[in-house]
């Protein structure tokens, strides 16, 4: 089976992580079949405010509204295998944890977990509450991953872009996804 994607693009600061994301999904696109994208409404307000644009609306992928339980990845059966949520907001990361499919996001995500996929959480906070911590705990032992959007610096980035990118490079990593990046001990 080919990757079927979906991505998520939830109320946190961190419009680039998404802009990055995706950019870099374009490029990928040998490495998956389908992908499909949900971004909340917070989420649109904060890439107009931190990029100043609605750029989110040009890329090539399946675009499905928020409320839009008919999403193919609202199933399991529709067979996607990776879900990516960049930035996750801590309210998006509790809904998860508590198991409440109020929107297409969360439904997604728990559909990902209750099919033993790959569910990648880029949680963007700082500092992280004692809630957000068991939070992530309890998406980690449902078998989500967090991938904290922090930035490592070992191939020194000379941009924001750049410096975005090492996470967004890691996630695709996780996600199973071959991304051209820096590979350590690579130098």
């Amino acid at each position: 089976m080919r990757n079927k994607i979906a991505v998520a693009i939830t109320g946190a600061s961190g419009a680039l992580y998404a802009k990055v994301l995706l950019d870099k999904l374009v490029a990928l696109k040998d490495q998956y079949e389908e992908l499909s994208m949900v971004m909340s409404s917070n989420a649109k307000d904060i890439w107009q405010t931190e990029l100043g644009n609605e750029d989110y609306k040009n890329y090539p992928f399946r675009y499905f509204d928020k409320y839009d339980f008919s999403a193919p990845f609202a199933s399991g059966s529709a067979r996607y295998n990776i879900m990516i949520v960049a930035p996750c907001s801590m309210g998006t990361l509790g809904r998860i944890a508590a198991g409440i499919s109020d929107d297409l996001v969360t439904r997604a995500a728990d559909v990902i977990l209750k099919e033993r996929r790959k569910l990648i959480l880029m949680v963007r906070e700082t500092p992280y509450s004692l809630i957000h911590i068991k939070n992530m705990e309890t998406v980690t032992l449902a078998g989500g991953i967090i991938c904290p959007a922090t930035p490592s610096f070992y191939s020194r980035p000379q941009t924001i872009e750049e410096a975005v990118a090492t996470v967004v490079d890691r996630a695709l990593d996780l996600a199973g996804l071959n991304p051209s990046t820096f590979r350590w001990g690579n130098q």
